[in-house]
């Protein structure tokens, strides 16, 4: 009977054997792969364009008699900096260059009465340091500020043909901030307001004999503008 039992345990034994051999083989379990996080640097060179709006305010002075007046237009030009990040923090320096389709056109009252003055903002270019702090790896909260480099043209005509003109490039300063937006890495948008500030400069309206100004007449122009600008960058 022992004899008996164990031969039937072995047979059991061998019958399972070969029916698990016979069974498919369960697929071995693979987690799946994920794609790797972009890597948001924001340390070097960029170049980029921009576009958008610009309003500006012009005062021009003359003896007795005073005018001015804010007017908008457009603007856009390219930009070159380099930024370099320091944990959350990414500081920079940019050169913006821009044209701008601004231009003013007054009468004077007054003693000056009869007299028109003309101007236009051909250009502008700003050197600016900037400091930020990123929200997200790959959004820039900043702030900016520098000079300002000025091309601007203003005329006084009046009666009689009495005229004069100031045009010239002049030095200001400018402050500002914005936000930019590393969508992918390399590339970035922007969104941003800056005033200017460009200083006085001064000219003379010299009018025929037995004129007003036959003996010449100074007259000064001091401006400002804001502007916001977007942009996109692309990061070396």
């Amino acid at each position: 009977m022992k004899q008996f039992l164990l031969g039937s345990v072995a047979l059991i034994a061998l019958a399972g054997s070969a029916v698990a051999a016979d069974l498919p083989q369960r697929p071995a379990y693979k987690a799946p792969l994920l794609a790797p996080m972009p890597v948001y640097n924001w340390t070097g060179f960029y170049v980029g364009g921009n576009i958008g709006g610009l309003w500006g305010n012009a005062d021009i002075s003359g003896p007795g008699g005073e005018v001015s007046g804010t007017k908008s237009g457009f603007v856009g030009g390219g930009q070159i900096g380099y930024d370099y990040q320091i944990g959350e923090w990414v500081i920079g320096i940019r050169n913006m260059f821009d044209g701008t389709s601004l231009t003013n056109s007054e009468t004077f009252g007054g003693p000056l009465t009869g007299f028109i003055t003309n101007g236009n903002l051909h250009w502008f270019d700003t050197l600016t340091g900037r400091a930020g702090y990123l929200v997200q790896p790959n959004v820039l909260l900043y702030a900016q500020g520098g000079v300002a480099f000025v091309n601007r043209s203003q005329s006084v005509t009046g009666p009689l043909g009495a005229s004069g003109e100031i045009s010239n490039n002049t030095t200001g300063w400018t402050v500002g901030g914005g936000v930019e937006w590393m969508f992918v890495p390399h590339w970035s948008a922007f969104l941003e307001y800056n005033y200017m500030d460009f200083g006085t400069s001064s000219g003379t309206v010299i009018g025929p004999v037995g004129t007003a100004c036959a003996g010449g007449c100074s007259f000064n122009v001091k401006g400002t503008s804001s502007d916001i600008l977007v942009g996109v960058n692309y990061k070396f």
